[in-house]
């Protein structure tokens, strides 16, 4: 036997799943309470206790670890066209496994620096400009940012040019310089930033969250939770050497206060009468829904998608629903348990977050008329022809209606402008292992496919 272990220290719970290599098996999974506000390692030494109640005692070979605690890894990002390099921004930082809490476009004012003060950001990326064209702004942006005195640091991944200047702006704080994230219009590319971020991750951001006195414990690895599950989902997709993957998916993640949605789809036009409007996708792609969740953000699901819906999908009456919602978004930690009524609202929030969340993450496709006759523009990702749908999170690992919940995710005449798939295969991480299978996939990606391919549950095709 060769065991491993993989830490989750998640913002409620710190998860820990034990798997043996040599058989390439799941051993067992524990969760204890997070407690970054005292010790870090109290909640992680009950969840050790837990773990070898139902493994044994074990001698782990190596443990690797990720974390989104004290609030994950919080960015805020600036950059010229709202559309372009600030979108190009936002995405990086969001594949990296980021918790974006700001945007900005054009010049910043002071106003703009009060925020971002208040907003205490972990990592600043500042990015502006194609390489050789205007530089403006991020020279601006860089003198703002330098009479604030930043006590975070600044990823500067903007136009070449005059990168190094805005670093010399930027002296005594904390700077790197990347390639730029649009060297050209409309022309992506995000690799190098988001390697830039990971590692300011993990010499820094780790250190000032208190992780790093369980440092000993690790061999090597510490990342952002949603890196570690968009890392999970591209080897799942795709493949590795000697082990092919399921293909194209999207992977929805509800959660108390936020909805995740990955999709590993290329998701460009594919008629000849069609054209992309916008920035080009990146193949591997990751969006946040902040107003979206289950308890903290229970209120932006009904403000979404209406309270006729919810009382329509649980089957109570809108007065009854939205006693019920108030009570919850005061009760965060209450679960539904037996009481008939909160399983059903929970089943109709859940598919709401799943339809709101995905809708968004989707592109759509608007017809119109040119001399050349009909045609389509495309806006973001046609996710139409993926035939894999991966459902993860407390509230929906915990319910037996996950299969059901994830046709929420599918195509509907309601919309019928949004590419959202229009059948799919699901698959239901009942035992919440997609962040481990990420973590040991840096080091045994066929051992973690494997495992992955086992242990999800898959349901039948639907539509």
């Amino acid at each position: 036997m060769k065991p491993v272990l993989l830490i989750d220290f998640g913002s409620t719970y710190t998860k820990l799943t034990a798997v043996d290599l040599d058989s390439e098996e799941l051993l067992g999974t524990a969760a204890s309470y997070t407690t970054v506000q005292t010790d870090i390692n109290d909640g992680l030494n009950r969840g050790l206790a837990l773990l070898e109640e139902k493994v044994g005692k074990l001698e782990y070979t190596e443990t690797f670890a990720c974390s989104s605690a004290a609030g994950g890894l919080r960015m805020v990002t600036s950059g010229l066209v709202p559309e372009l390099t600030s979108e190009a921004a936002r995405l990086a930082s969001l594949g990296a496994g980021a918790k974006v809490v700001g945007v900005y476009s054009f010049q910043l004012t002071e106003d703009d620096i009060e925020d971002i003060e208040s907003l205490r950001p972990d990592i600043f990326l500042l990015v502006g400009g194609t390489d050789g064209g205007n530089s403006e702004c991020i020279l601006h942006n860089a003198k703002m940012l330098a009479e604030m005195k930043p006590a975070f640091p600044v990823v500067i991944a903007g136009n070449r040019s005059v990168a190094r200047q805005c670093k010399r702006l930027l002296e005594g704080c904390e700077v790197y310089v990347c390639e730029n994230v649009m060297p050209k219009f409309g022309v992506l590319n995000i690799t190098p930033t988001q390697k830039q971020i990971r590692d300011i991750f993990l010499n820094r951001i780790v250190l000032a969250k208190g992780l790093s006195r369980v440092n000993s414990l690790l061999s090597d690895i510490m990342m952002p939770t949603p890196s570690a599950v968009l890392q999970a989902m591209n080897l799942l997709a795709q493949g590795t050497e000697g082990e092919i993957g399921i293909g194209d998916l999207i992977a929805v993640d509800v959660g108390g206060a936020t909805t995740d949605i990955y999709s590993i789809a290329d998701g460009m036009p594919r008629a000849a009468n069609t054209v992309f409007k916008g920035l080009p996708e990146p193949y591997s792609k990751r969006t946040v829904e902040g107003d979206i969740g289950m308890r903290y953000s229970i209120h932006g699901i009904v403000e979404a998608a209406g309270i006729g819906r919810v009382a329509q999908l649980s089957g109570l009456t809108p007065q009854r629903a939205e006693q019920l919602i108030n009570y919850l978004s005061e009760n965060t930690e209450t679960l539904p348990g037996d009481d008939q009524e909160l399983r059903r609202l929970d089943y109709a929030l859940a598919s709401l977050a799943v339809e709101t969340a995905v809708m968004r993450h989707a592109g759509t496709m608007e017809e119109t008329y040119t001399m050349m006759g009909q045609t389509f523009v495309q806006s973001g990702k046609d996710l139409s022809n993926v035939k894999q749908i991966i459902m993860t999170g407390g509230s929906i690992i915990h319910n037996p209606d996950a299969a059901k919940i994830a046709t929420h995710a599918l195509y509907s005449p309601m919309h019928p402008a949004s590419l959202r798939p229009k059948q799919a295969d699901v698959w239901v991480d009942r035992k919440y292992i997609l962040a481990a299978m990420g973590l040991l996939s840096v080091h045994y990606p066929a051992a973690a496919l494997r495992i992955m391919k086992k242990e999800l549950e898959k349901n039948g095709f639907t539509e």
